[in-house]
């Protein structure tokens, strides 16, 4: 099944995707630059309308000790947003050191400045995306 992964932050929000084998994530370009959730969820549903697919996944951003702040807060009320109107399934994925997984990758490849930053929160959620897959892959049946 396709599956899309949201990195949900203040200024842009990431997106990637996964092919139907769930074997590999790609970055979707261009990243979400809305700041209205309603807007941002919007355009998640219509991402995943366009790709075709049958899970939502969005990043939950976690304190390092596990407990949940204002930002997790805020990603949880955009999922709720995106499954009332996406009619999909939507699935939280702890999403802890993914930007700097991602910051590392960009890092490695020379992406610097602005062309890291037009990118960097697409590659956030193919992480998020990469650690989800691995998990499902790993619990079969397990949601």
């Amino acid at each position: 099944m396709k599956i899309l992964a949201v990195d949900y932050g203040d200024s842009r929000t990431g997106l990637a995707v996964c092919d139907p084998g769930e074997i590999l994530a790609t970055p979707l370009r261009p990243q979400i630059e809305e700041k209205a959730m309603a807007k941002v969820a919007a355009q998640v549903c219509a991402a995943a309308r366009e790709h075709g697919a049958g899970l939502i996944v969005i990043g939950l951003p976690r304190n390092m000790d596990g407990t949940e702040g204002a930002r997790a807060k805020k990603s949880r009320k955009l999922a709720e947003l995106v499954g009332q109107e996406s009619g999909l399934p939507v699935r939280m994925w702890d999403e802890r050191q993914t930007t700097i997984t991602a910051a590392g990758f960009l890092s490695e490849s020379g992406t610097f400045g602005k062309k890291r930053k037009a990118i960097l929160d697409a590659v956030s959620a193919s992480v998020i995306l990469e650690n989800y897959l691995a998990w499902r892959k790993n619990h079969p049946g397990q949601e």
